[in-house]
């Protein structure tokens, strides 16, 4: 399963995987046109870029942090990383960075990557069979959205949960192309339709959902997990 990573060959047996996120106009310069703090910021940041490492199968082992908004924010966007570490319970990830302090920008600007390493392997194509079935676990939102509907977005900790299960065949992260976007190349081998109640060709933000696809006897342990956040989707072949 192809996803937004680049996969660099290690040695023998280990494949690097970087995977990244950026940020602009989202902070708390006077110019920003999302007024919020930058620790959110560079949380959303780096919950998009682990996401987006481990559903292409790596162990994330280092964060680095790109900082545009100048000296006095780095702290804040450390911890916003640290913040997502902790949930996580990976506080062996190191953090790095650097800031940019030759030049002002007017907006903020962060860009985050998380590198992992994974066993080399061969890429197959998903195709979906009578035993699976699909879902996403959260809503798509944007902007101010993030923080005002906070409850419908998918928590860090449960992403980790459903990529630790061995009935769950594939876990995507939904970017800004949206739903219907990640479901039509997740499945790119084979013509299916697909229908939810959510709006499938929103945004998502910073990966406010992500999509499972899943062994149908885990149905009833899926949906007790996910509680409200729980969205299904139906496949028309």
């Amino acid at each position: 399963m192809k996803r937004d990573v680049a996969i660099i060959p290690f040695n023998d047996r280990l494949e690097l995987v970087v995977a990244c996120d950026n940020s602009g106009a989202i902070g708390m310069k006077p110019d920003d046109q999302v007024a919020v703090p930058y620790e959110i910021v560079s949380y959303y940041s780096f919950r998009v870029a682990f996401m987006e490492c481990v559903s292409a199968g790596a162990v994330p082992f280092s964060v680095v942090l790109y900082n545009f908004c100048g000296d006095r924010a780095w702290f804040s966007l450390k911890e916003g990383i640290t913040k997502g570490i902790r949930e996580l319970g990976l506080e062996e990830l190191s953090i790095t960075g650097s800031t940019e302090t030759n030049f002002s920008l007017s907006q903020s600007a962060v860009g985050i990557s998380v590198l992992g390493k994974r066993e080399k392997r061969k890429e197959a194509p998903l195709c979906l069979t009578e035993q699976m079935k699909v879902a996403v676990i959260g809503k798509p939102l944007v902007g101010n959205e993030v923080i005002e509907c906070n409850g419908d977005v998918a928590p860090l900790r449960l992403f980790q949960w459903f990529s630790r299960q061995k009935k769950v065949l594939a876990i995507v992260p939904v970017g800004s192309k949206g739903i219907l976007y990640e479901l039509r190349e997740l499945f790119a081998a084979q013509s299916l339709q697909f229908s939810s109640p959510l709006n499938m060709e929103k945004t998502a933000g910073p990966s406010t959902c992500f999509i499972v696809v899943y062994d149908a006897a885990a149905e009833d342990n899926i949906r007790m997990r996910a509680g409200r956040l729980f969205h299904p989707v139906q496949v028309i072949t």
